[in-house]
């Protein structure tokens, strides 16, 4: 055996070693080096651990299929690769195919495109320009996860108010991997979380609270928490998350301490509450007053760092409100007339809760102010619009005054806060006061861990419509007299995700991704110059290797025949 022939004998078998081992180690341990800028193609722990924890497959339908423009391409290739990414760390096997409901026969596609609906899943008209004439088709932007028990879909394309195309494609990418993360987790958590929702002061009834829980119900177990029955606050602490929505009689010291001390545990409580009252069934005629009412938690708050005003807003960017115009026949006609009470707010904080979220409707709102609470954030997190008037009570509350044009010279102020959240480490509002009597002084916490609280001045942004015809309760943001359909739901939604855990799935929405679009000015004049680079330079290096491996060749033979 000659000398070169066994060096490469010898190389040979050294990288198929070399190959064994990699191959070997790479079965065994999963590397992967993300080089983006925005970390695209990194995932974070909680979705890691959803990812490591599924107990069987998964099938993925990816809906966007067939001739896309470029951005909706993008798209899809953006949720092609989370999915692939996905499939990288699971520890089961994730399949992927691409299924347009269009091109189903006529009997299954109807059934199949109803199905999607129920999951939130609606068809958008997509329009396109093909050979300079306008085309439009009907683009379902989700995808559908399915185990071997369950099915879920879930709608990817999702933006704020006012944004451009481009930036809803890109903000829809960024949060790819929490819709997609949130909806594993549905699929493959067996033991939810508990919320507690407080009932006996007043709170809402079964019809109104009904969208409240049937948003919560996917990712917890929602329970009714009748304080009366709450013996300490060791009966509390089982939950994550303590709701007080609406309550029309004011807290006592009792209830307040209950609360307090949740806090001072590490607890998490939301509150929605009205501070002055509406009767809209007087509002007819002359009108009626909204004058404030003492829900006795006013002083409990400011101790944590914030104050719920005693005004209402109205808001140019406002929703409708129905009336009775008249009767046809024996029928009276109801007109949805505009009414700037009931504020659709657009203007979100870049903050997990709110990042990706449309407007969300608030019927009869108050402004908030914070005050000093060392060791406490305070965030806002929905704002009005850049055209909103503030009136302090009392206010008045009349239909009549929808037939008149709003007085637009006195919208002068804008961006007003409506929802805050306040996290950090809470001084206990009995600090230096007397615990009641009920409860053991020994056992007083007078300072907390971290806690979190979400305030927000009005009870309707959690609360149901009932159906005027079907005299049944509508999911949040859905009005029987608007076909807009408001994001109150996944509001509330993400407000308890980020309350109990903040450092979740949640933090995967802090994703920001740049776009970077071609300089269009350049492109035009500098076309031709990248055009003629991108032809010329890779012939040209062709013919350069040739005539190099030519003038090679042609001096060794030239050097051997010597």
């Amino acid at each position: 055996m000659t000398k070169g022939l066994r060096t490469i004998l010898l190389g040979s078998v050294f990288l198929l070693l070399l190959w064994l081992v990699l191959a070997l180690l790479a079965s065994r341990w999963k590397f992967r080096l993300d080089l983006t800028e925005e970390g695209r193609y990194s995932l974070s722990e909680a979705t890691l651990e959803i990812l490591e924890t599924m107990d069987g497959p998964l099938e993925v339908d990816i809906l966007l299929d067939g001739d896309l423009p470029p951005g909706m391409k993008r798209f899809q290739k953006g949720i092609e690769e989370t999915i692939k990414t996905f499939r990288n760390y699971a520890n089961e096997d994730i399949r992927i195919a691409y299924r347009d409901p269009l091109q189903l026969d006529p009997a299954s596609r109807e059934t199949y495109i109803a199905e999607l609906a129920a999951f939130g899943i609606n068809p958008t008209n997509l329009y396109s320009r093909e050979n300079g004439a306008q085309t439009s088709r009907l683009i379902f932007p989700g995808v559908v996860l399915r185990t071997d028990s369950y099915e879920l879909g879930v709608l990817l394309l999702k933006g704020e108010m006012g944004m451009g195309p481009d930036e809803i494609l890109n903000l829809s990418i960024e949060n790819l991997e929490f819709e997609i993360a949130q909806a594993l987790k549905r699929l493959y958590t067996e033991n939810k979380p508990a919320v507690g929702v407080i009932i006996g002061q007043g709170e809402m009834d079964a019809d109104n609270g009904f969208g409240m829980v049937e948003a919560l119900n996917e990712d917890y177990e929602v329970y009714k928490v009748p304080f009366d029955q709450a013996k300490s606050v060791e009966d509390l602490l089982s939950f994550e998350v303590l709701l007080v929505a609406g309550p029309k009689a004011a807290y006592g010291e009792r209830e307040k301490y209950l609360l307090d001390q949740y806090l001072m545990y590490g607890g998490n409580l939301l509150f929605f509450v009205d501070q002055l009252q509406v009767d809209l069934k007087d509002a007819g005629e002359g009108g009626t007053v909204a004058m404030p009412f003492d829900t006795g938690l006013d002083d409990m708050l400011f101790r944590y760092g914030i104050r719920i005003n005693r005004d209402l807003i109205q808001d140019l960017n406002f929703g409708y409100h129905p009336v009775v115009a008249g009767d046809f026949g024996n029928q009276p006609q109801i007109v949805p007339l505009p009414w700037p009470f009931y504020v659709h707010a657009g203007n979100m904080a870049n903050h997990p809760i709110t990042k990706g979220l449309d407007q969300v409707q608030f019927r009869f709102v108050s402004t908030l102010d914070t005050v000093k609470a060392d060791g406490v954030k305070k965030t806002p997190l929905v704002f009005s619009s850049n055209f909103t008037k503030k009136l302090s009570a009392p206010v008045r509350v009349a239909f009549e005054d929808m037939a008149e044009d709003p007085d637009m010279d006195s919208f002068t102020l804008q961006n007003l806060p409506l929802v805050y959240l306040l996290e950090g480490t809470f001084t206990s509002y009995f600090k230096n006061r007397f615990v009641p009597e009920e409860f053991d002084a020994g056992l007083f916490i007078s300072e907390g861990t971290t806690g979190r609280i979400l305030v927000a001045g009005d009870a309707d942004l959690v609360k149901s419509w009932v159906d005027p015809s079907e005299k049944q309760p509508l999911p949040l943001g859905i009005s029987p007299f608007s076909e807009n359909q408001m994001a109150n739901r996944e509001f509330l939604q993400n407000a308890v995700n980020f309350m109990v855990d903040p450092d979740g799935i949640m933090a995967s929405k802090r994703k920001q991704f740049q776009i970077r679009p071609l300089n269009k000015r350049k492109v035009s004049s500098q076309r031709t110059f990248w055009q003629a680079i991108n032809l010329v330079v890779p012939v040209g290096m062709v013919f350069l290797m040739g005539w190099m491996q030519y003038i090679f060749k042609k001096r060794r033979y030239e050097k051997d025949g010597r």
